[in-house]
Formats: C-alpha cells, sequence, structure tokens
C-alpha cells in the first residue's frame, strides 16, 4: 500500500506534473476563481518565501494560455466552475517570467540576466515571425528581442509591451501577463550597491509594460516585500494589492488545518499533527491561520519514512536570515527587551510600514532602519500578526517552533561574538570550567547573561527554555579551539546536554542545563545533578581516557544562574 501513495512534490514547480507524474496535490484553484471575480487589471501579491507563490503564478499560466489542456483541472475546485471555465480557460496568450535569478554583482550583470529571461520568454513565441498579423517592422523588433539583442535601456523596457501587442495582434485577444518574484532584483541590488540604477530599470519596465497598456486582460505580480509605488509602480491605474495583512485570498498561499490533516491521514501519519502544529503553523494572514507549505511537504516525507523522525528547520535553511542579525547589530536596550519578549512567546505592538523601499533599510538613522526593520520581519514570516490592530498598532509574535529557533541561533552567534571579543572575560570563563571553579563561572555566566537577551519565565515549554541557554553555554565553549566540545551526545543511557574534552590534560566536563521554574535554582541543580550520575554521562570521558572528571548542573532563570558541582578523579 505504500508504495502506491503519490509522491510529496518536493521542489515541483509546474501545475501539470501534479497530474501528469501522480504527486500529490492541495487544491488551490480556487484563487482563480476568487481572482477572476475580484480582480484589477494589475494585481500585486505579496507572502512569505516558500509559501507557494510560484507554483500558484503557474497555475494561472496553465489555466489561461491558449492550447491548455483542461484535464488538469479535472476533480479540482476551479472545475465545479462551468461557466467560468467555458469563459475563460485556455482563451488567452500568457506572459509569464520570474525575475528570482535577477542578479549580478554590478548593474551590467544584472541587466544581462534581465535581457536574457525576456528573450527566452520570446522564444516561446519565436512563430510569431511568420504570423500575417504582425508587421515586417514589428518582426523586426522582436527579432532582436530573439537574439537578445537590446541596443540600449529603452529596448529592454519595453520589450514585454512589445510582445503583448504583437500576441494581442495575432490572436486578436488581451494577454494574461505574469511576473514572479518582482523584488529579487531589487533586493540583490541593494546587497550589490547598485540600487537607485535598478529601481530606475524595473520602474521603466513595470510603467512601459503595465500602464495604459490596453493589451493586457489581467496582470499578476508577486514577491515577498510591497516596494513603494511611487518606487516602481509611479502612475499605475486600477492597481490592487493584497498583502499578507489583507482579508482575501488568505488561504491560497499556505496550507490550512484542514488541509494538513487531510495529508498526514492520507500518508497514514496523522499522529504526528500536533508536533506538526507546533513546528509550522502560527502564520496568520488577513483572517486565516496558515501553516507553510514548504515546511509540511518536506517534513511530511520523513515522517512518511520514519513515524519517530526529529521535526526540522526546512524553511530556516532556505535562506540567509540575515535580516535577524541586522535587528541585532547595535540593538539598544529596548529592542533586546523586545526580542526577549518574542522569544518568550509574548507579543510586541508595532505600528508597521505598508510600503518599503531599500533605501529607508540602509538608513543611517538607527532609530529609523529599525522600524523598517520590524516590518520587514513582518512581510517576510519572520513574525506575524496575533488579533487586530488597535490604535495603528500591530500585535506581533514570533510564529512558531522552527522560526524560534532561528531567532535563538542569531541571538547565540550575536552573543558568542559580543562576548568573545572581549577577550579576558571569555578566557577566564574558559579557565574556570577547565579547573572545577564553580563559583566563577556562576559569576562570570551571569555577568555575560545580563548584557544579553534572556528568556522570561512564560508560557514557552520548559525544554525550549533550556535549549536557549544550553545554545548560549555551547557558543561560548566551542569557540576553545583547543577542547573537543560536543552537544548531546551518547554517554551512558542518555543523552549529556554539553560534553568537554581537553585531551592533552586528560580533563572531561559534563554540563546539565536546567530551567529555574519561578527562580527554584536549588531545586533544578539538584535535578541537573542527579540526571548526570543516574545517566552515567561520565562514563564516555573515562572510556576517552580523562583522568579529571567535572560535573556541572547549571540552574538558568532570566538573565542569572546557579550552579551545582561535583569532581570525580582517578588516583
Amino acid at each position: 500500500m505504500k508504495g502506491k501513495k503519490k509522491k510529496l512534490p518536493i521542489g515541483v514547480e509546474f501545475f501539470r506534473t501534479f497530474k501528469e507524474q501522480d504527486f500529490y496535490y492541495v487544491d488551490k484553484t480556487g484563487f482563480i476563481r476568487d481572482l477572476l471575480e475580484a480582480r484589477g487589471i494589475v494585481n500585486l501579491f505579496t507572502r512569505p518565501r516558500r509559501f507557494g507563490k510560484s507554483l500558484n503564478m503557474d497555475m494561472l499560466k496553465t489555466f489561461f494560455e491558449i492550447g491548455t489542456d483542461s484535464s488538469l483541472f479535472d476533480g479540482l475546485d476551479i472545475a465545479k466552475e462551468k461557466k467560468l471555465c467555458e469563459q475563460y480557460m485556455g482563451k488567452y496568450p500568457v506572459i509569464t517570467l520570474s525575475f528570482k535569478d535577477v542578479e549580478g554583482e554590478n548593474f551590467t550583470e544584472a541587466t544581462d540576466m534581465l535581457c536574457e529571461i525576456i528573450s527566452e520568454e520570446a522564444g516561446r513565441f519565436v512563430w510569431l515571425m511568420d504570423s500575417p498579423h504582425i508587421s515586417e517592422y514589428d518582426k523586426c523588433k522582436l527579432d532582436d528581442i530573439l537574439s537578445n539583442h537590446f541596443e540600449t535601456k529603452s529596448s529592454i523596457c519595453v520589450s514585454l509591451k512589445l510582445l503583448s501587442k504583437l500576441l494581442s495582434t495575432h490572436y486578436g485577444k488581451q494577454v494574461v501577463i505574469l511576473l514572479d518574484e518582482y523584488d529579487v532584483p531589487l533586493d540583490k541590488a541593494y546587497q550589490y550597491g547598485y540600487y537607485p540604477q535598478m529601481v530606475q530599470m524595473m520602474r521603466l519596465l513595470f510603467s512601459h509594460t503595465l500602464k495604459t497598456n490596453h493589451n493586457i486582460f489581467l496582470a499578476v505580480i508577486t514577491g515577498c516585500l510591497r516596494i513603494a509605488k511611487e518606487s516602481i509602480f509611479t502612475g499605475l491605474n486600477n492597481f490592487k494589492v493584497r498583502t499578507i495583512s489583507d482579508v482575501d485570498y488568505g488561504e491560497y498561499f499556505g496550507f490550512t488545518d484542514k488541509e494538513v490533516i487531510e495529508m498526514l491521514r492520507y500518508y497514514g501519519i496523522e499522529e504526528t499533527f500536533e508536533r506538526i502544529k507546533e513546528w509550522y503553523d502560527g502564520y496568520h494572514f488577513g483572517n486565516v491561520d496558515v501553516y507553510c507549505p514548504w515546511d509540511v511537504i518536506n517534513q511530511c516525507d520523513k515522517l512518511r519514512e520514519d513515524i519517530h523522525a526529529p521535526m526540522e528547520a526546512h524553511w530556516e535553511n532556505s535562506s540567509s536570515n540575515a535580516i535577524i542579525q541586522d535587528i541585532l547589530e547595535n540593538a539598544s536596550a529596548t529592542v533586546r527587551n523586545q526580542i526577549e519578549a518574542l522569544i518568550s512567546g509574548e507579543y510586541i505592538e508595532k505600528a508597521l510600514i505598508p510600503e518599503l523601499t531599500y533605501t529607508d533599510l540602509g538608513s543611517e538613522d538607527l532609530e529609523t532602519r529599525q522600524t523598517y526593520l520590524w516590518s520587514v520581519l513582518f512581510t517576510t514570516g519572520y513574525l506575524t500578526e496575533t488579533g487586530r490592530p488597535e490604535n495603528g498598532l500591530h500585535k506581533l509574535v514570533i510564529p512558531n517552533r522552527e522560526v524560534r529557533g532561528i531567532y535563538e541561533k542569531k541571538i547565540n552567534s550575536w552573543f558568542r561574538v559580543k562576548v568573545i571579543g572581549n577577550t579576558k572575560r571569555w578566557k577566564e570563563f574558559c579557565k574556570a570550567i577547565k579547573s572545577g571553579d564553580a563559583q566563577g563561572v556562576q559569576r562570570i555566566f551571569s555577568e555575560i547573561m545580563s548584557e544579553s537577551i534572556s528568556i522570561r519565565d512564560t508560557a514557552v515549554k520548559k525544554e525550549m527554555k533550556e535549549n536557549f541557554y544550553h545554545g548560549m553555554l555551547l557558543g561560548l565553549l566551542q569557540a576553545e579551539g583547543g577542547w573537543s566540545v560536543k552537544s548531546n551526545s551518547e554517554s551512558g543511557t542518555g543523552y549529556t546536554d554539553i560534553c568537554i574534552e581537553i585531551p592533552h590534560e586528560k580533563i572531561g566536563c559534563v554540563i546539565e542545563v536546567k530551567y529555574a521554574e519561578n527562580a527554584r535554582y536549588a531545586a533544578a541543580c539538584k535535578e541537573a545533578m542527579k540526571q548526570i550520575d543516574n545517566g552515567g554521562y561520565t562514563e564516555i570521558l573515562r572510556t576517552s581516557g580523562m583522568k579529571v572528571i567535572h560535573k556541572y548542573g547549571i540552574a538558568c532563570y532570566k538573565k542569572s544562574c546557579e550552579i551545582a558541582y561535583d569532581m570525580e578523579k582517578d588516583e
């Protein structure tokens, strides 16, 4: 039975692949109906990465394009709309571009890539060169596009308008234009220092393509950020924007509870639902709560092979997550306090800026830059809303356990760099660990924590609180290059939090970290030491030839700690 199940669509980008190659499909074709019923001529949808934007765009292409295979939609929601399908399915020429690869270390390289993708799309319509409805003059201009021969910037900017004109002339029908990942060229340009040039290029391209172009029936644009209209969409009329805050279309980007339960049931792993929900749910788009589909699909694939497979951070690994680092750099005490609230499961209130420009993100004024960064964190999925805005303030939370882990890793990375920069204190800490100076370890670690970000005594699971402090300690100790530092390594009958070997001195250390609920340090320390002894955690160190073994039970609460200590020594 297992082999007869549909394949999970990991990395599937084209809508037709689902039926042709028998992949599992979560039906989002209702998006077509809703778009046709409430569309503008130009429609912008902003959603975080990996939430199905590109697949939905290919679905639109497959539905509208002349010559489409209507059987691809059999059994799906849109097929129930008989009149709508008769009127619109397979009735339009479609131009589709993805800007995800438009990048380069300089403007020239990025422009070359832009020209390449325009030329490639035009190649789908090379037969227009033989059309009796198109003038020889226009065929010459089309030939320049097909051969990637753009003499001026202007010829690039008018290329899509020309292509829409030629398709409309040939078919006697208006055109559907789909532009995916529109903000990627601007993001790359900002990173590499040619942002003003790229803004001008994109503004002219969009203006020529979308403004007063009577050949367009429908245009759909997608991206992560809503770039300020005056920046690249100047003068566009009948321009509709649907962000993650808007009520419409919320269920079409991401998976709902019902859809996740159905998928898990189909693969016989419905018992994993609560774990899936904890890790990947929590995004609030309009009035709908959704999961990240990339996470659910990838984790479902692992769980169907092994029901006990550990939960993994799939969305996290698809980006650098550098924006969180930007927030932490030079963070004020107020910002650190807000991050503490977030990782502790609380919300913060922020006035969000709906339209952004990358020049705002690069402002020399720290307060201005961080105001915009909070808005970008929300737009890109690192924060989400809880409840409705009040007095212009949005209540923002970390959506789920995976994203919370991203914050913790970045915090620990920042923390490690900051602390190790104080070489004297860091070396004093390592010396105390190695010598068994428990009082010194307690004093220095409490000092370090007082200057960093902590976790509050809130509803967040105890296990997650312990992992946070575990990560802080691990970052400090792993910086000591001459030591072998292992995390959660198997030892005795269990897994010790941190195990250290200092081979040349035959010294080992076992560290067990506990969260001291309500400042009950003594009880937490006792529990940690009991776990070390009962679990036989020192056994592997003895096997490795360690003669002196320091045992630390570290109880953490907010920004301080207490330590229980014992030592084993071979005479």
